[in-house]
Parts: C-alpha cells; structure tokens; sequence
C-alpha cells in the first residue's frame, strides 16, 4: 500500500533534507561548504547584488556567517571543488556532477529544443568560434573583455558582444568551462583539460539515461519528498525523460511513491530521507534558495505565494524590489525588502510584511537573523524603514541590545 505524509511531516522532511536546523557550533570551514553543495547538489548564480550575490546565501541561511571567501576558493580558486554549468539556472556543482551534464552538452552542440539558437550560432560562425577557441588555448583562460574579436553588442543574446556569444555557446556545449570569475563577477573562460582536475575531464561519460537517473537520486535526496514537477524543475528536465527516468528508480527501488496530504499530485520518496519530529531555527532565504525557487511547491509546503518582484514597477510592488522570506522553525512567518548600503555601513529594511501566522517572538527572532546578517557582510547596524505591517515591531526589537 502507498504510504499516506501528513503535510507536517512532507515539510520537515524538505527541511532536513535541505539542510535546515543544524548550525555548526564552530567557525564554518571550507569542508562544510563542500558537504551543503553536495547536500544540495546545485547552488544557483545569479548577478544582482542589492544585498548579496545569491550564491553565497544558501550557505548563510543554514550554516550562519561564514567566510565568503571559503566559497570563492571552492568554486574559482586553485583547489577547485566547484564548476560552473547551466543546471538549475546558472549554476554551481559538485565537480563529481560534471559528467552528469554531458548529454546537456550533447543537446547544446546539436541544437535540440532551447539550444536551437546556440547550435545555429555556432555553426554560421564557427570559423571566428574556432579563433575565439584557439585564443584560449593559445593565451590560456580569459574574458569577453580580453578578447578585442567580432562585432560588438547590438540586440539579441542579451546584447551580447560576437565573442561573448561564442564564449558562452562553447560553454553550453562544454568546450570550454569557467575557469574562474574576476572583478565584479566577470567569468573567465577555459580549456576543461586545463581548468578541471584530470579525473573529472577523463571521467566517462555515463549514458545519457543513466546520467538522468542519477540527477533525479540527487534532487530527490535534495528534497525528502517531491512530485515529479518538483523533481524536473530541480535540475530543469524535461517532460517525458524525466517520467521515464522516474519509472525505472520506482521499479529500482531508489524512489518510493507516497501521497501527501493536501497535495494533488503524487509524491516521490527518497528512501533514506530523515524524518525529523520537529526542524528549529531561523533563516533569511535568498528568492534562489532551492527550498523556495519553484513557486508551485513553495505554495503547497509553507502556504506563501513568493514572488520575484525585481521586474515589476515600483508602484505595483506587494512586498518590495529584493525580498527575502524569514523562515521561523518550519513556516514562513515573515518577509523583509532589503539593501545593503555598503557605504553607509547599514542593512536597510525598506520593508517588512507578517504573515497572518507570524507569532509574538517573529519580530524579535528575525531581527536577531538581520543583525547576523549585517555582522556578515561587514555591515555596521540595521535601519528598518517604517513601510509594511511588521515594520514598527521589527525596528523594536532591532533597537534592542
């Protein structure tokens, strides 16, 4: 018989299996960085910086202030553990991962569905893609801006320069891979054979098949518990492989379906999930944290609607431009719009919303988290602007020693 989660149990699972409600009593090291993104499996990169690049803020919301360089040097340092790929969005991995994602880079080189534009490019420019690629190899790792080749941006791939272009088509199709970043978050492209450990370049190439496969066991541990729409937007799978895949770990026994209550889909579960009585602590959630980057699912485990309001115009915003949720214990009991004003020296609260559970310790729980955030990004104090329902509790407790 299916086993019937409650959806109590569904969400503690999702928590644990993200991470959630183990902060180290130690300074942070460089291996536990490592064991969240093999935990997590792919941490998403993403350029705005009103409060904080968003890949370093997974690790901060579960582990608390830790040296950002440790990241820097996991993913673009000497002793590289990280590399960059297109697997959520914009991404980083496991190293281990990067043969998982060969047949992506199969379907990049000949074009199949969203790579139509890419192998097109590609293939009418491939004699300035090979020049572009012989510079690399010739000059070692470098930028977009280091490569005076092509016609510069004029519309299209983002406005895009010619070498850009071609730099991130061969990316896409694995020719080359990011090296490392520069400046203010610049990707500087190389060989693989020269810029990834020789193990990882000469690892074989699992059959496309069995390289889904595995990326579905990663998302599924990723999540505890999760529909088959949750687990093909994880590592942005399509339709019918990832339903196929799925059969084959059912009838392999490396997934096990359940029913969730409240939840209209069926569900999938990893077998060697914990299944926590109880998640405690309290986190700022990036709007790219994969606990809550797919909508439909954050909706269904923690009842909030979370949207990315950046693209809207100001005077149609709900909660603010760059918010982030406050998890409290196992619900989302808060959201806060924040800035960083990096001369000034203050994190500011340009608004903060309750949710209609939030209880009488949220305001003081999530300033404790504000004022851990400020400290963390070398920040001097907190300002909470008077806009929003938890405004004026909130910069209470923030006034508080």
């Amino acid at each position: 018989m299916t086993e019937t989660l409650t959806a109590a149990q569904a969400r503690r699972m999702a928590l644990a299996a993200q991470g959630f409600g183990r902060r180290p009593g130690r300074p942070v090291a460089r291996r536990d960085l490592a064991a969240l993104v093999e935990r997590l499996g792919v941490v998403q990169i993403d350029s705005v910086n009103v409060v904080s690049r968003t890949h370093y803020l997974p690790a901060f919301s579960r582990l608390g202030a830790y040296d950002r360089s440790l990241l820097e040097d996991l993913a673009w340092g000497r002793r590289k553990g990280l590399f960059e790929y297109w697997a959520h969005e914009a991404s980083l991995l496991p190293l281990a991962s990067q043969p998982l994602f060969r047949w992506r880079m199969q379907d990049a080189h000949d074009g199949v569905g969203v790579w139509k534009g890419v192998a097109r490019f590609l293939r009418e420019r491939r004699a300035f893609v090979d020049r572009v690629k012989a510079e690399i190899a010739t000059r070692g790792p470098l930028s977009a801006s280091d490569l005076e080749m092509g016609h510069k941006g004029e519309g299209g791939w983002w406005g895009w320069s010619e070498a850009k272009r071609a730099l991130e088509g061969l990316f896409w199709t694995g020719e080359l891979t990011c090296a490392t970043r520069r400046g203010t978050f610049e990707r500087v492209y190389g060989l693989p054979e020269a810029a990834l450990p020789r193990a990882v370049v000469e690892a074989p190439t699992p059959a496309r098949e069995e390289a889904q496969r595995q990326l579905l066991r990663i998302a599924a541990r990723a999540m505890g518990v999760a529909t088959e729409r949750d687990l093909r937007d994880y590592f942005r799978m399509g339709v019918a492989e990832t339903k196929a895949r799925l059969a084959e770990l059912v009838e392999a026994g490396d997934l096990t379906p359940v029913s969730v209550k409240g939840w209209r889909e069926a569900a999938f579960l990893d077998p060697a999930a914990r299944r926590p009585r109880r998640v405690e602590g309290c986190a700022l959630l990036s709007p790219f944290d994969n606990l809550i980057w797919f909508r439909e699912r954050t909706e269904r485990m923690f009842g909030v609607k979370v949207r990315l309001e950046i693209y809207t115009p100001a005077h149609k915003r709900t909660h603010g431009y760059y918010v982030l949720p406050f998890l409290e214990n196992e619900a989302i009991t808060a959201r806060v719009d924040l800035k960083a004003d990096r001369k000034a020296g203050v994190l500011i609260v340009q608004a903060s919303h309750a949710e209609p559970w939030a209880g009488e310790r949220t305001p003081a729980r999530l300033a404790a988290e504000l004022k851990l955030m400020a400290g963390w990004l070398g920040l001097d104090r907190v300002r909470v602007e008077a806009r929003g329902d938890l405004a004026e509790a909130l910069a209470e407790d923030v006034a508080a020693p």
